[in-house]
C-alpha cells in the first residue's frame, strides 16, 4: 500500500482512490484508452527528456561565448560544433511530438501520433546520449587531455547503453517470454 503519511486528508484520499486494489482484477483497456494513456506516457517522458536537453544545448550556446573558447584546438572546435548539432537535433527529436499533435489535431491521428512520437523519442533519447557523451568527450578533453578523457567519456557512454537500451530490452524480451508462455506479470491489461 502506498505510504501517506506526510499527506493532507485530501491527498490521503486521492491516493486511496487511485491505488489499485491488489486483489481485484483491472478491467480489460480498450484501443482508445490504451492510445489516449500511451499518450499522457509520452508527453511526461517528453517532459523529463527535454529539461535535460534544454539545460545541456543552453549550456552548450553559452561556451562559444567565453574567453577560454578561442584556447580550443581544431579537434576541440570540431567535437564542439558536432555536440551542438546533436544538441539541436535531439531538441528538435523531442519537441517534434508536441508539434506533431497540434498540426495534427482533430484528424482522429492519434494512434499513429502516438506511435510516431514515439520514434522520435527513442531518437530523441539516442542523440541525447551521444550529445551527453560527445559534452563530456568535449570537457574531459580540455581537462585531462588525450586517452585518458577517451576512455572516461567510452565507459561513460557504455554506462548510459547499458542503462539506457540493454536493461529496459532485456526487461521487455523477459516480459514477452513470460507472455508467451502463459504467465503474468501481474498487468495483463496492458501492452506497451
Amino acid at each position: 500500500m502506498t505510504t501517506t503519511r506526510g499527506l493532507t486528508e485530501a491527498g490521503r484520499r486521492i491516493v486511496e482512490e487511485e491505488a489499485p486494489l491488489p486483489h481485484l482484477p483491472r478491467p480489460p483497456e480498450g484501443d482508445r484508452e490504451r492510445v489516449n494513456r500511451r499518450w499522457q506516457e509520452i508527453l511526461q517522458e517528453t517532459r523529463v527528456a527535454q529539461t535535460g536537453v534544454q539545460i545541456l544545448f543552453g549550456f552548450l550556446l553559452s561556451l562559444a561565448f567565453t574567453p577560454r573558447f578561442g584556447e580550443l584546438g581544431g579537434f576541440d572546435r570540431g567535437l564542439y560544433v558536432v555536440t551542438v548539432v546533436l544538441a539541436a537535433s535531439s531538441t528538435a527529436a523531442l519537441i517534434a511530438p508536441v508539434s506533431i499533435h497540434r498540426c495534427l489535431s482533430g484528424l482522429r491521428l492519434k494512434k499513429e501520433v502516438v506511435e510516431t512520437a514515439g520514434r522520435l523519442m527513442v531518437c530523441g533519447m539516442v542523440l541525447l546520449a551521444l550529445t551527453v557523451g560527445c559534452t563530456l568527450m568535449l570537457i574531459l578533453n580540455v581537462v585531462l587531455r588525450g586517452a585518458v578523457a577517451g576512455g572516461i567519456a567510452g565507459g561513460v557512454m557504455l554506462w548510459f547503453v547499458l542503462c539506457w537500451y540493454v536493461l529496459p530490452y532485456r526487461l521487455r524480451r523477459r516480459a514477452l517470454r513470460r507472455g508467451r508462455s502463459g504467465g503474468t506479470n501481474g498487468d495483463t491489461t496492458r501492452t506497451p
